[in-house]
């Protein structure tokens, strides 16, 4: 029977995590008409943590030292206020899909903030294959913008700068702690600073929202926000930061079919061509070495 290796099993987390992930648009596209986009952002964190606090006390786990808890901070900024917020803002004048495509630059900006933090030094082909990816996304994004970049692309690759420094030290302090805590940790530990911000944006009118639009909601709060990160962070343990990251270059594709099914937005051939064209560098990038450095 063969066995499958730390980075093969790290990889397999990794696509199921961004595919949880790349739902997260669309329902973001789905939810935003009905609620502000700081709610959103914030009141899913709101909810998760409360789950998150939950877990951690039912398992017992130990509270993070001084110096985890810092990289705590750093991770609730990025992928707990940072990204869900301005992802959010950008879903009000962006088509999901073409967010789904533009955070295909997502890897590449992991990569880099893993080589930052970690002893993983990945080789010219490595990078070399992740710019040939960038590039198709700036292609991408100059195209819909006329020639020139959109507020809501500047708001989805702030989103992409958070998101990216909250998986690189998330992906790291996973190998301390466990792929599951960091998430829930990072949630419990921001819960006093975005509840009340949450609460003033909370829409007035919540009973008159319809029903599909609360479980749009909930899936944004305990599956992107929460359980999807399970996933995510221990493939980032496992695997490797800069290897698994890679992952999210199929992301753009799993976006693109769920913005046609969740909120019918009519995808041209274009768009597909140019998600094609970034998701093909994923098995490029994965062939390419990934050093330690000693």
């Amino acid at each position: 029977m063969t066995v499958m290796s730390n980075e093969s099993k790290g990889m397999l987390l990794g696509v199921l995590g961004v595919v949880a992930f790349g739902l997260t648009l669309p329902a973001t596209r789905y939810v935003v008409p009905h609620l502000d986009p700081v709610f959103i952002g914030l009141g899913r964190a709101v909810l998760a943590a409360v789950f998150a606090a939950l877990l951690l006390l039912i398992t017992r786990q130990p509270l993070p030292d001084k110096f985890q808890f810092y990289k705590l901070l750093v991770i609730a900024s990025g992928v707990v206020v940072g990204f869900p917020v301005l992802s959010a803002w950008a879903m009000q004048t962006a088509p999901s899909s073409h967010g789904g495509v533009v955070l295909g630059i997502l890897p590449l900006a992991t990569a880099v903030a893993g080589v930052l933090i970690s002893n993983e030094r990945p080789s010219a082909g490595f990078w070399l294959s992740g710019a040939a990816g960038c590039a198709v996304v700036v292609l991408y994004s100059l195209r819909g913008g006329a020639g020139s970049f959109q507020p809501g692309d500047l708001a989805l690759l702030g989103a992409v700068a958070s998101a990216a420094v909250g998986y690189a030290v998330g992906g790291q302090l996973s190998r301390e702690i466990g792929g599951w805590q960091v998430i829930c940790w990072a949630l419990v530990i921001s819960l006093p600073f975005i509840a009340l911000p949450a609460w003033i944006q909370a829409p007035e009118n919540g009973l008159n929202i319809p029903v599909n639009i609360w479980m749009a909601f909930l899936y944004l709060a305990l599956v992107s926000q929460l359980f999807g990160f399970f996933l995510w962070n221990k493939g980032l343990a496992l695997g490797g930061i800069a290897r698994v990251s890679q992952a999210q270059l199929v992301q753009p594709f799993v976006t693109i079919i769920a913005s046609a099914i969740l909120v019918n937005e009519a995808i041209d051939a274009t768009t597909i061509l140019f998600a094609l064209m970034v998701v093909g560098w994923v098995a490029i990038g994965k062939r390419m070495p990934i050093h330690a450095n000693n």
